[in-house]
């Protein structure tokens, strides 16, 4: 049986971690919250265990930090920002992304000729 790539290129898990740095540019959030905010970017799981592994794989690259919020009633959620580095990060990734965008707008052109 050969290589599912057309799902790997329908999800591509790479786009985790810009994508993360992106929603916590536009504000910090928690993990649920996060999940929620992936949505419409295309990342459900169903469960919120791969982002928070990521998150903490940034956290560890001082990309991202984090603090327990404020007292609440119930569950006190570890809330995530962008650090200085993680800014300077994500813009190193918005470059790329235009350079990938490039690829496969040359890639759509030529699947559209065929």
């Amino acid at each position: 049986m050969g290589h599912d790539f057309e799902s790997d290129v329908a999800h591509p898990r790479a786009l985790l971690a810009p994508c993360l740095l992106l929603l916590l540019a536009e504000a910090p959030g928690h993990g649920y919250e996060l999940m929620e905010r992936l949505k419409p970017l295309g990342f459900d799981w169903g469960g919120p265990g791969p982002i928070y592994r990521e998150l903490r794989t940034l956290e560890n690259s001082g990309l991202v930090a984090s603090a327990w919020s404020a007292p609440r009633a119930g569950p006190v959620p570890r809330v995530y920002e962008l650090t200085a580095e993680g800014r300077h990060a994500l813009d190193r990734c918005a470059a790329n992304v235009v350079d990938l965008s490039g690829l496969l707008n040359q890639f759509l052109g030529r699947h559209r000729a065929l």
